[in-house]
């Protein structure tokens, strides 16, 4: 596991109606200070004689200023598989994780140990500071690591129970549906960095859509949020 410091980047900052800063958005109840973007990638050996359950092997997380839009931070680390525990031929071709990138790896409850000590340096933990994770789509928060965690019997936190699909945001500020990742950076024309299903790149990518889509209308990035209130607790 990894987690670093990245360079700054451009972000929207200018002011807005009502003197608040078009940076700094507004859920209609609270206000989030960080978006933390994640994109997991896993794997599924149901037609090798598995069980038909999706496990992580790859699990990163972007810390993102709310204020500027610029990464922060990041965590990152590959899983090792205790249900799936060789990875399949096709796993690999889709997302370039190989044997030897999980072998030796954390499994998914030092993993989210780690990712909670993360968060607590990061000050993220901390009274008063508000989060929300964003996504490409529900599977991640809504299937993928829940259902893990209870085939597991693992606590499942309650920060990563809040998140904004960032394909809502996409359809309520252009219009147009939001497809998939690779079609969202098409439409904004922004180039796709690194290696599609590749956990990181992909999270990096999702950042670029949220600054972009921030410099439009940072007010509306949460179009589609799903909370402990729209989502029974698993």
């Amino acid at each position: 596991m990894a987690s670093k410091s990245k360079p700054k980047q451009s972000g929207a900052s200018a002011r807005g109606g009502k003197g608040r800063r078009l940076g700094y958005y507004i859920l209609p109840e609270e206000r989030v200070d960080f978006f933390l973007v994640l994109d997991f990638e896993g794997v599924n050996n149901k037609y090798h004689g598995g069980p038909d359950i999706m496990e992580l092997i790859e699990f990163p997380v972007l810390k993102v200023n709310s204020r500027t839009f610029e990464t922060e931070s990041e965590f990152h680390s590959y899983i090792q598989p205790t249900i799936h525990t060789r990875l399949n031929p096709v796993c690999t071709e889709i997302t370039g994780i190989t044997q030897e990138m999980v072998d030796g790896q954390p499994t998914l409850p030092e993993v989210l140990k780690r990712l909670d000590e993360w968060m607590k340096g990061e000050g993220l933990l901390v009274g008063g500071v508000r989060t929300c994770f964003v996504t490409c789509g529900d599977w991640d928060l809504k299937t993928g690591l829940p259902v893990q965690c209870q085939y597991q019997n693992l606590e499942y936190p309650d920060y990563l129970r809040k998140w904004i699909n960032i394909k809502d945001s996409f359809q309520a500020l252009t219009g147009t549906k939001g497809r998939s990742m690779k079609t969202m950076l098409r439409d904004l024309q922004l180039e796709l960095d690194g290696r599609h299903h590749s956990g990181i790149d992909d999270s990096r990518n999702i950042a670029k859509i949220l600054r972009t889509l921030a410099q439009r209308d940072p007010h509306r990035l949460g179009q589609g949020i799903v909370t402990p209130k729209t989502l029974n607790k698993t």
